[in-house]
């Protein structure tokens, strides 16, 4: 049991690190930070990324990605400002979901875009009437000839607006076996046009949380991915390793809150003293500090299971429950630490607290991750059907 990180673990945070303060806070900000990123400034960012293997972590070398391992894309994703980690999340775990199902033709011709980071991708799952249950998938393809036609509704799908291409997930109509059917089809938007627009959030506002609309979309049946009835075997898989991805994210985060508030308390004078040397304050801030550290050993342990072939439901579960809402607990400790200025936005502690709340909800609530827990502890599932 080993509980320091190695001299290239550490090369790697520092890399991710010293990147985002190069090349990607300049960019956000020079920009509204309430208001999505243009693509142009989203691409920038993407390129820059390449250079730490971030846009293809799960696929192998061979192939063209990085074959990264779980636990130091987890580092260098605790390193990154939130609203880059999930767009990015988004667009590896869709170029990761087509090398899984795709064919090398498919790979040659898909994939090369993706992989450089000049073309942005996601995947269509969630709908306004399916969230953590895939399997009732409402969006329809029906053959003719040589295209399949897609109608339906995609929800909360991020980078969805400035997306390039997206992993749509569908029911194949196929006669009595259509309830079985659900497959992915990868959906290039100059070639089969699609609709989308942004959903206003709480927080993560300069990221591009999207409502997809496929109309009529017609796409060559040569983008379908897999066997039908795949998918959701497929999607379950990438999920695990999500989990405590995000978790690092919400790590990250509340990490950047901790040092905040650290500095503020040593600088902040009341009573003849600083802040800093009051019990209370101290308290928070050790709160904070244990909620931190507690939530990244959960989450690089679950990557590090994934690392060893195990299939980590219950860790990876656990760990995304618990980082995401030790990271809200965080950030309201830290508006506390600051006080009156921790309320305003000029500082930029309601904003963390703001993308804090919307790390509990994607890929998985915090809800569904205790039932998965639950799930793998008793042997019997709580979900219905």
């Amino acid at each position: 049991m080993e509980f320091k990180l190695t001299e290239e673990q550490r090369m790697l945070k520092d890399s991710a690190r010293a990147l985002a303060a190069r090349e990607i806070e300049p960019v956000l900000a020079a920009h509204d930070r309430d208001r999505p990123l243009p693509k142009a400034a989203m691409l920038r960012i993407f390129r820059a990324l390449r250079e730490l293997g971030v846009l293809a972590p799960r696929i192998p070398e061979s192939a063209g990605g990085s074959g990264m391992s779980y636990l130091h894309y987890g580092l260098m994703m605790e390193e990154l400002p939130t609203p880059v980690c999930l767009a990015v999340m988004a667009h590896e775990v869709t170029a990761t979901r087509i090398h899984l199902g795709a064919d090398g033709e498919q790979r040659r011709r898909l994939l090369p875009p993706l992989l450089d980071g000049s073309r942005i991708a996601c995947s269509g799952i969630s709908e306004p009437n399916v969230g953590s249950d895939p399997r009732a998938i409402e969006t329809r393809a029906r053959p003719d000839g040589e295209f399949l036609v897609i109608d339906g509704t995609k929800l909360w799908i991020t980078n969805g607006s400035v997306s390039d291409t997206i992993v749509a997930v569908a029911r194949l109509e196929n006669g009595k076996q259509e309830q079985r059917q659900i497959t992915r089809i990868v959906v290039e938007r100059d070639v089969s046009p699609y609709a989308a627009r942004e959903v206003e959030t709480i927080g993560l506002r300069q990221g591009h949380l999207s409502e997809v609309v496929f109309a009529d979309c017609r796409v060559p049946r040569a983008n379908l991915l897999g066997e039908p009835g795949d998918a959701h075997q497929s999607l379950t898989l990438t999920w695990l390793a999500n989990r405590p991805l995000v978790g690092l994210m919400a790590v990250g985060l509340a990490q950047r809150a901790l040092d905040a508030s650290v500095a503020y308390a040593k600088l902040r004078v009341q009573f003849g003293g600083p802040i800093g040397g009051r019990q209370l304050v101290q308290e928070m801030l050790s709160e904070m500090a244990t909620r931190i550290e507690a939530s990244r050993l959960l989450c690089l342990r679950a990557l590090s299971l994934l690392d060893d072939g195990v299939r980590s439901n219950k860790e990876a579960s656990m760990a995304k429950a618990f980082a995401t809402e030790n990271c809200l607990t965080a950030l309201h400790l830290a508006m506390q630490v600051h006080g009156a200025s921790g309320l305003t936005r000029e500082l930029g502690i309601e904003r963390m607290f703001r993308d804090a709340r919307m790390l509990t909800i994607p890929d998985g609530t915090t809800q569904i991750q205790h039932l998965i827990v639950g799930r793998e502890l008793t042997g019997l599932s709580a979900f219905a059907g």
